[in-house]
């Protein structure tokens, strides 16, 4: 399940691509827009910026605004830099790997296996979608499943 953090940094996100080149986006207008408190806000692009995905400018006519393309974010970036992992359990982390603890050997756990295989395929989706890509209406997401 996806953390409030990363979905309101998803949304934030989306705001500015949606304003790709338009300049920089006061910070109230992201939260209001996207229902997110602004402190928190505040912490997140924060993190985005030193992340690289967004720059900054102080001032009256300051704001937030997309470091690169939205084309060149991808959703499985976004959720890597807010979650640390793809991966379900800790053993099926390809950049955060750790061993479950209380758990048989990998080699005799088949729901380590499982794991590795849903993580790979939610890492095909999430890498393959930008925040430029539009999303689907529910008839083509029916196609999809």
């Amino acid at each position: 399940m996806l953390s409030q953090r990363t979905r309101y940094t998803i949304r934030a996100l989306l705001h500015l691509a949606d304003r790709y080149g338009e300049g920089p986006v006061q910070l109230t207008e992201i939260a209001e827009a996207q229902n997110i408190p602004a402190k928190f806000l505040t912490v997140m692009l924060s993190h985005m910026r030193r992340s690289g995905l967004v720059e900054t400018m102080r001032g009256r006519e300051g704001g937030y605004w997309l470091a690169r393309a939205p084309e060149k974010i991808s959703y499985g970036e976004i959720v890597r830099l807010t979650r640390g992992s793809l991966g379900l359990l800790p053993c099926a982390s390809r950049y955060a790997y750790e061993p479950c603890k209380n758990c048989v050997t990998e080699e005799k756990c088949r729901l380590h296996r499982v794991m590795l295989m849903v993580r790979d395929e939610t890492a095909r989706i999430l890498d393959g979608l930008s925040l430029a890509d539009p999303v689907p209406v529910e008839a083509e997401l029916g196609a999809l499943r």
